[in-house]
């Protein structure tokens, strides 16, 4: 969902960058992961394209840039229900991809962000980074674990 950026303020607020389209979602959660550990919020806001929040046991700065660089998550049921055609892209680690000639290409391995979309790391004989983009990838089948992109196996 983001990362710890480092400390706002001197009473152990962090400030959090979050992953694109997530801050609303950090902002409504009362439960964070901060690395392997369970945060209560006591208060998040937005704050300048970063959310910055209180959490609970965290009181001074020096506790809060300890948290500096650690990743945030939250629970899966605090996350809102995605609508049609659009994934999670957690949901999406480890199904087959395949190209539109049946070809198998792999399986995602991971989420790349490039600034401009986001890219699937798929594992198979070789590596493809491959961009999440309507012009390439065609069909996500949830049920048959499958997801459809228009990209040749020699590439």
């Amino acid at each position: 969902m983001g990362r710890v950026a480092g400390s706002y303020g001197v009473r152990g607020w962090i400030k959090v960058a979050p992953g694109g389209g997530v801050a609303e979602t950090l902002v409504g959660t009362r439960e964070w992961w901060i690395g392997e550990r369970p945060y209560g919020v006591a208060e998040a806001r937005l704050h300048s394209g970063t959310v910055i929040a209180q959490l609970a046991g965290v009181e001074s700065r020096e506790a809060a840039l300890a948290l500096k660089g650690a990743e945030v998550a939250v629970p899966r049921e605090a996350l809102p229900p995605v609508a049609e055609g659009h994934y999670y892209l957690a949901d999406l680690v480890g199904l087959e991809v395949l190209n539109q000639q049946g070809e198998r290409l792999g399986a995602v391995r991971q989420w790349i962000s490039n600034g401009a979309q986001d890219v699937m790391e798929v594992a198979g004989e070789r590596t493809r980074l491959i961009p999440w983009v309507s012009a390439i990838v065609k069909r996500v089948d949830l049920e048959r674990g499958q997801v459809v992109v228009e990209w040749s196996a020699e590439w």
